[in-house]
């Protein structure tokens, strides 16, 4: 069978998983939380450059080939759905390489503003106090300051995420690209769910926002961090009060660059 795919990428935090459940109620989607696709085809790049020495025997077109076949392999017999959605931070930096191989293929990109995910992390943390996580390499120790840093930096789970955004937001292959705001998506899923199936060329689905289901329990609880890829079975906005001291809170909340017009020059569709 011959299958669409789709990529759903992004900053963390940000409603990818909750896109992810919605989208599995289509019985002819396979959406799921972050997998392994996106280290293999960095790893394969990888194991195909120079630092192979029988890379000289290896061409483009046979990179192209063994790495759209990584896909086709994956998701093998034991998924039976038309249309896949794999979900990576990494797809962001893989733009031009995605749009060569899947010419039809869409980049859902999940945001929020930075302060949030940050203050997320920073709940689950405190929730999960006797289970050190693995977002922290499993140390008990540090400050809620340390941590935030830690997150923030280049190589963390939400620098990294946030530079790869830019990297496609900014970049010269946007044609195949879309925001998803983590605020539209729970307080109105419906015009955010439209939205995704214009952008994908496919026919509307009378999603059942009240019920929704996705379970990773046991990924959750080896990382140390039970409750990270929990769904709530309503979509809706909850209102809180953050956990983090205001200086960490106002460090990251101009940051969310999506949101200024003028800051869009290739006209990224922001939903």
């Amino acid at each position: 069978m011959e299958r669409q795919f789709h990529f759903i990428s992004g900053l963390p935090r940000s409603g990818s998983t909750l896109l992810s459940a919605i989208l599995s109620q289509n019985p002819r989607f396979h959406a799921g939380m972050s997998g392994p696709m996106g280290g293999a085809f960095t790893t394969m790049l990888g194991e195909f450059s120079g630092r192979n020495e029988y890379s000289v025997f290896i061409t483009d077109e046979q990179r192209k080939r063994m790495l759209k076949g990584l896909f086709d392999t994956y998701y093998g017999p034991e998924y039976a759905a038309e249309v896949v959605f794999d979900t990576s931070r990494a797809w962001c930096t893989k733009m031009g390489q995605l749009q060569e191989l899947f010419p039809q293929g869409k980049v859902i990109a999940c945001v929020r503003h930075v302060s949030w995910i940050i203050d997320s992390i920073e709940q689950l943390v405190r929730k999960n106090a006797f289970q050190p996580s693995s977002i922290f390499n499993y140390q008990p120790g540090g400050t809620v300051y340390a941590r935030a840093e830690g997150l923030a930096n280049g190589e963390g789970m939400v620098g990294y995420a946030y530079n790869a955004l830019k990297e496609a937001f900014y970049g010269d292959k946007t044609s195949n690209l879309m925001l998803l705001c983590y605020e539209t998506l729970t307080s109105d899923p419906a015009r955010a769910m439209a939205a995704v199936y214009d952008f994908i060329g496919e026919p509307a689905y009378p999603h059942d926002f009240d019920n929704i289901s996705y379970q990773a329990d046991e990924f959750d609880l080896r990382a140390g961090t039970p409750g990270l890829h929990t769904v709530r079975k309503k979509v809706e906005v909850r209102e809180r009060s953050s956990v983090l001291p205001p200086d960490v809170f106002r460090r990251f909340e101009n940051d969310a660059f999506w949101l200024d017009p003028a800051s869009n020059p290739r006209q990224v569709r922001v939903v």
